[in-house]
């Protein structure tokens, strides 16, 4: 589903700021992977993530997605394949909206616009038996504006928006961050839910190691721009938070006692 092949990326390229940020970096997701990604700050996580969506182009390498050579689209042009929930739950919806307004414009996302009515009865029973899934209560206010909506409900409904469509990546760039601790056991658990239900392919960034282990079916560990420890099935179920601590300590010669990733 995703190859990235020899990905480099410098950022502030000539100036005393200059950071190499992704160094050859090689990854391969098969279709229906549930990608993990964990490593301290400033491993390239999330500019990975950015350059899948195209915020960021490659210094060199390529990127194919589903057989589609991406390298070059330009951000707007790789929306239709992409899913996203952002780290902020401001983010992904539009405040002011109803939400079913917002799952309106989601399910549109790619398609022509018409003069049609906006909403079809049809439309609005498949939004309410989504969020029903959601068993946040969000099905009985499809007419309630999305900045009335808790944090956590508002990260719901993006993971929902961002999968209406059943994308061929979903990238979750620590989309639980900004949650309380209960409330991010719960999208979590939702974002496992609806992967699985949609056999969907997705890459989750995550600082916190017991998430990165329990989730998914692959773990990837990145550190200075490049994968540095990449396990799968049995293997991934057996490890223990002190494995990983002892892969990261090896890979960073022991420099890491304020890392974001050890507090996690």
């Amino acid at each position: 589903m995703l190859r990235m092949t020899n990905i480099y990326k410098t950022f502030n390229q000539n100036t005393v700021n200059e950071k190499l940020v992704l160094n050859n970096l090689d990854l391969n997701l098969s279709d229906g992977d549930f990608v993990t990604v964990i490593g301290g700050n400033g491993a390239g996580k999330s500019t990975m993530l950015n350059m899948i969506a195209g915020v960021h182009f490659p210094d060199k390498g390529s990127i194919v997605l589903d057989g589609e050579d991406i390298t070059g689209l330009p951000e707007h042009k790789r929306a239709k394949y992409l899913g996203r929930v952002f780290q902020d739950p401001m983010m992904g919806t539009a405040a002011n909206m109803e939400i079913e307004e917002n799952l309106a414009l989601a399910y549109r996302r790619g398609k022509k616009r018409g003069l049609s009515w906006g909403i079809t009865k049809e439309e609005k029973e498949r939004y309410i038996e989504s969020l029903r899934m959601l068993d946040l209560g969000l099905e009985t206010r499809l007419s309630s504006k999305v900045g009335l909506l808790s944090g956590g409900q508002r990260q719901a409904l993006t993971l929902l928006m961002a999968t209406l469509q059943q994308p061929k990546l979903l990238l979750l760039d620590e989309h639980t961050a900004a949650l309380d601790p209960k409330t991010a056991s719960k999208v979590l658990e939702l974002s496992e839910q609806i992967v699985k239900a949609n056999s969907l392919t997705a890459m989750m960034v995550t600082h916190n190691m017991k998430n990165a282990i329990q989730y998914g079916n692959r773990l990837i560990m990145m550190y200075d721009g490049k994968i540095i420890y990449d396990v799968s099935g049995e293997a991934k179920k057996k490890l223990q938070v002190s494995d990983l601590l002892e892969k990261f300590e090896k890979a960073s010669g022991g420099e890491f006692a304020n890392d974001r990733m050890i507090l996690a």
